[in-house]
């Protein structure tokens, strides 16, 4: 039986999340479907294997040599990017 996605409900900041990336730390290409469905920041896993290895990039975690990006640390990298709303192009 497999579960169907529902969109999030009006009022929520979270979004429904598939199963797989319901985990406290994500593969490469887990972490890239994250930060596109909650965040929607869309970047491609070796974009982020770029940043692993030049920075600036999210932090990560390896198990072996498996990346694992924590979705504490996607959460705190994308809100750093993302910056404040601003109202109109005089505030940033």
């Amino acid at each position: 039986m497999t579960e169907e996605l529902k969109p999030a409900s009006a009022g929520t900041a979270e979004p429904c999340l598939p199963p797989a990336l319901r985990k406290p730390r994500l593969r490469r290409w887990e972490a890239a479907d994250y930060l596109k469905i909650v965040h929607g920041i869309e970047v491609a896993p070796a974009t982020l294997a770029k940043w692993a290895s030049v920075g600036g990039g999210p932090a990560y975690q390896k198990v072996n040599r498996t990346p694992l990006y924590p979705t504490v640390e996607l959460d705190s990298w994308a809100a750093d990017k993302l910056g404040d709303p601003v109202r109109n192009t005089s505030h940033g």
